[in-house]
């Protein structure tokens, strides 16, 4: 399968991605997404304070997404600073809120493309799969994820390899 696509992060499609934050269930993380351009390059960053205190840990932008059943992983073109952020998957047949696929992935302050095979991919818990099935994704975020941590991430593309 060669390189697809998804979406470029643009004015318009920044509108389909929502903040998420460990507020829902208590925590006292703060922070937000915004589209900015860089040139000709738009992006989404996301920035702000991931705090632990509360049983919390995360901030999130997220959308919804379906991937073709046959791809490989996920193509990220990202800059941040210089931190350890994850890509949270999830699927069909993930019922609660606190089940995602999780994998990894590190910042530069420079844009970098970032490949990351479904085999990276964990369960956050138990009743999942232990693989990851692409075409059953409905849902990606971009996580700063537990740790107490000042986030700043910038997506400015997605892909499936």
């Amino acid at each position: 399968m060669a390189d697809t696509v998804l979406d470029p992060v643009t004015a318009d499609t920044a509108r389909t991605w929502t903040f998420l934050s460990d507020r829902v269930m208590g925590g006292v993380s703060q922070g937000v997404s915004a589209y900015a351009q860089d040139g000709n390059t738009g992006y989404l960053r996301l920035s702000g304070e991931v705090s632990t205190e509360n049983r919390g840990g995360f901030i999130q932008m997220r959308r919804e997404i379906s991937l073709p059943a046959d791809a490989q992983g996920l193509v990220l073109r990202v800059r941040g600073n210089g931190q350890r952020y994850y890509v949270h998957l999830r699927t069909s047949g993930i019922k609660m809120p606190w089940q995602f696929y999780q994998a990894p992935f590190d910042t530069t302050d420079n844009w970098q493309e970032v490949r990351i095979p479904f085999s990276a991919f964990r369960p956050s818990g138990g009743f999942q799969r232990a693989d990851l099935r692409p075409g059953t994704v409905r849902s990606i975020g971009i996580a700063a994820y537990g740790r107490d941590h000042r986030a700043e991430v910038a997506l400015a593309e997605i892909g499936a390899y």
